[in-house]
């Protein structure tokens, strides 16, 4: 058997490549929408993909499983479960509770385990060649090393009302039924890492077993005490912010992710076109240097999406393509740049990239607004702008100011005065730029604050 995880850093989201090498069969879980890596190990280790499953209705990334479907004509595989509100609306072989996909010698078993969201399935997986019994639990957003999936994106990306109660119940009985009916060397490889909004403190070592989470987990203790109630308290305090963009990539994963095929090359645009198709509106320049960079100066109305450590998650926060039709021309160090930042774009379902260039050369640059934390009891704004997630937010904040996560602005614009100047700050800077920038994008007049939260803490020790 052959069983090699995909981590995504951006997303912290892990994808798995399962193979049979005495039938040359392989299985793809959880699948991202570029798929050239899941070509490339099928290439390599001479396997044909013949299966592409889902463990749930992502939120925080547009799944490929369509994509690598039509790739190599593998079976689609979803979650039949949930009820009649949470069926997948694209054709694809539906699994229920104990329903097999055969591998060759492998057979991967779904498990329906509700609680993150109500059609979740886990994949327990048994290699035949070496064991009659199952040895690996590929658990989605189900079990994390060190804590679980949380059962409230429905209420904060999806329309939902308390149903994050429920979901805490459901998650509780996941947990007691799992437990109880899998032995504890099972090993649990999950969809996500640490740094992901699908929990408030996933571990950031690959797997873990069902036996060390039994024992050392936050939420050993309430199951081994039967305590239902401390668990979901435990469970929905503290949650991490959940992004706006979530929404959307909900509903995209439900009806089904456009197909795209093979992709053209990137064109390298000149200084002279992008700003033709920049002040015509058709294209928007993305800054992908570092915000410090940034705030020495850039192209005028230009989107900071530093890049490619968190492109896919900034990029979402700063472009909207449900409302935007604006083509995006990245700055690039090349056109292999250029094409791994498209990539990670477009795992969040940005598909607008259409052009590159090498260097600011004959653009204008513009030093974007700025004050210093000295300045800032003097200055004359409407709003002063905490993007900053909400525990950090409780945690600490400059007095006056109001919270808005960064992910939630461009959604969030009724909320924010017309007129009269904004002052915006995050941690220390970078998801600041990101923030402002969208703003300034959608027309509002912002002004950074230098050093962002810490500079003004120092300043003011």
């Amino acid at each position: 058997m052959l069983l090699e995880r995909l981590y995504d850093e951006d997303l912290a989201q892990a994808s798995y490549f399962i193979g049979c090498q005495a039938k040359g069969e392989a299985l793809v879980v959880d699948a991202r929408r570029d798929i050239s890596d899941y070509l490339a190990l099928a290439a390599k280790h001479g396997m044909r993909i013949t299966a592409a499953a889902e463990t749930h209705i992502h939120a925080d990334y547009l799944s490929g499983t369509r994509e690598l479907a039509a790739a190599t004509g593998a079976t689609a595989y979803v979650s039949g479960e949930g009820g009649k509100d949470w069926q997948y609306g694209f054709e694809a072989e539906r699994l229920m509770d104990g329903d097999a996909i055969n591998l060759g010698n492998l057979k991967i078993i779904a498990r329906h385990t509700p609680g993150h969201t109500p059609e979740h399935l886990s994949y327990l997986l048994t290699d035949g060649a070496f064991s009659s019994s199952p040895g690996y639990l590929l658990s989605g957003d189900f079990i994390f090393a060190g804590d679980l999936g949380r059962p409230d994106l429905l209420d904060e990306a999806a329309g939902g009302v308390d149903t994050r109660f429920a979901g805490a119940r459901d998650l509780y009985a996941s947990l007691k039924k799992t437990l109880a009916e899998l032995p504890d060397y099972i090993q649990v490889h999950p969809g996500h890492g640490s740094g992901s909004a699908c929990g408030k403190a996933l571990g950031a070592v690959p797997s873990t077993t069902l036996g060390y989470e039994r024992e050392f987990s936050w939420w050993a203790g309430y199951l081994a005490n039967n305590d239902e109630q401390g668990f979901i308290d435990e469970l929905l305090n503290g949650q991490p912010d959940a992004h706006a963009y979530f929404a959307r990539m909900k509903r995209e994963n439900r009806e089904g992710p456009a197909v795209l095929g093979p992709l053209p090359h990137l064109e390298k645009v000149c200084a002279q076109e992008i700003l033709a198709q920049v002040q015509d509106g058709a294209a928007v320049f993305v800054d992908t240097r570092s915000h410090i960079e940034i705030a020495a100066g850039t192209v005028p109305g230009a989107l900071s999406i530093p890049g490619l450590g968190k492109t896919a998650s900034f990029g979402a926060w700063a472009y909207d393509p449900e409302n935007d039709q604006r083509s995006m021309i990245v700055l690039a160090q090349s056109a292999e740049h250029a094409e791994r930042i498209r990539a990670h774009l477009m795992r969040v379902g940005i598909d607008a990239v259409t052009g590159y260039a090498t260097s600011l050369e004959g653009l204008p640059l513009a030093v974007p607004k700025s004050i210093s934390p000295a300045q800032l009891e003097e200055f004359a704004y409407e709003l002063l702008l905490d993007v900053r997630n909400k525990n950090e937010y409780a945690a600490g904040h400059i007095p006056g100011a109001r919270h808005l996560s960064g992910g939630k602005v461009l959604w969030h614009q009724q909320e924010l005065p017309a007129g009269g100047k904004i002052v915006t700050y995050c941690q220390s800077g970078m998801r600041n730029a990101v923030a402002a920038s969208a703003l300034r994008d959608a027309g509002f007049d912002v002004v950074e604050l230098e050093g962002s939260y810490l500079g003004w803490k120092n300043s003011s020790n």
